[in-house]
């Protein structure tokens, strides 16, 4: 059965129905997924670290196919209580999605141990993937897809564990920070903590805009920020500059065309609203532009028109695979396309 209703979803995490003895939690965003099978696992089971009744394998623990992962589905739970088997699948190999597949539905069928629940990890699945299928159609398995978080969701993620630190953010400066915010939760979550201190966990203050800009001056991201800033502006000395300055940051050939990305996408949006009877500053202002980039980034929405965007698209797409491939030199890529959409920014006069 599929899950993918956040209500529903919740509510299975919480405490999944007895007759249910699997569930494969799967997407792109890894964290995501991880999150969600800890506190299924927590559900399950008050012991989820039991070295006795609770079995952690990955893919290389089933890949030969040898029953491993039937055998820890038939074990009986050591102390009383019921049984967890956690299986993590890190690649796109297909030997031991099919394996998982076949334990699977093996066991919601009934054929190992009825009082042991499997929890199987994965990335994004294709609809072809024997291990999604085998999850789909069980009834006695959850197949819960995870997605990119939405705006909504990040802006609850961050108000709710502000809370739990008693400091917040004022609603203009909640609003930057969220729309600043990477996609992938684990990393997301890291930001959010990292405020936290920056704030002062129990104090009690709440971050105005302005004071939120002292934070985001200091983020790793920042350098990344101002190097698509810059490339969308016509500075091509100041754009390199800042991609090997996020280099040597740790920020590689991928986060830095997504940053470029990102920009690309936030002038898309604003040249939206403003078909849409939105004034230019209110534009700016609800994409996220922080306020001491308003000027720049209005004046590069004036420059950069919507047919001029639609041919830069396909590039930062060309980009962005050629940086994933093994071996690219991704900050080359990187640099590459930043000069050139630069060198494009100039020719439109800025």
């Amino acid at each position: 059965m599929i899950l993918s209703k956040r209500p529903e979803v919740d509510r299975f995490l919480a405490g999944p129905d007895r007759g249910v003895r699997a569930a494969v939690i799967w997407g792109k965003d890894r964290s995501g997924v991880r999150e969600r099978a800890d506190r299924l696992a927590n559900a399950v089971t008050d012991r989820p670290d039991d070295p006795f009744d609770v079995a952690l394998l990955t893919e290389t623990d089933i890949e030969k196919g040898d029953g491993r992962l039937e055998e820890e589905l038939s074990a009986l739970s050591l102390t009383g209580g019921r049984r967890l088997v956690r299986l993590k699948l890190t690649g796109d190999r297909a030997g031991p999605e099919r394996v998982a597949a076949d334990a699977l539905s093996a066991h919601v069928d009934g054929a190992l141990n009825p009082d042991c629940f499997l929890i199987v990890e994965a990335g994004a699945l294709e609809r072809s993937s024997p291990l999604r299928k085998a999850a789909e159609k069980a009834d006695g398995c959850a197949s819960i897809p995870i997605y990119e978080d939405e705006a909504g969701d990040v802006t609850r993620l961050v108000r709710d564990a502000l809370a739990a630190d008693k400091v917040g953010l004022t609603p203009e400066a909640l609003q930057v920070f969220v729309a600043r915010m990477p996609k992938e939760r684990g990393v997301a979550r890291q930001e959010v903590e990292r405020l936290a201190l920056y704030i002062g966990p129990g104090t009690g203050a709440v971050l105005t805009l302005p004071e939120l800009g002292g934070f985001l001056g200091v983020e790793p991201e920042a350098s990344l920020a101002d190097a698509a800033q810059d490339a969308f502006g016509g500075k091509p000395g100041p754009a390199q500059s800042a991609l090997r300055r996020a280099r040597a940051e740790g920020e590689g050939g991928p986060a830095a065309v997504r940053a470029l990305s990102q920009h690309l996408q936030r002038l898309r949006k604003a040249q939206a609203l403003q078909a849409r009877g939105a004034d230019a500053q209110a534009a700016a202002k609800q994409v996220g532009v922080f306020w001491k980039n308003e000027k720049e980034f209005l004046r590069q929405l004036r420059a950069w028109s919507p047919p001029l965007l639609d041919v830069l698209q396909p590039e930062v797409f060309e980009a962005d695979r050629a940086c994933k491939q093994t071996g690219s030199p991704d900050g080359l890529i990187a640099e590459r396309l930043a000069l050139s959409i630069a060198a494009r920014a100039r020719r439109l006069g800025l």
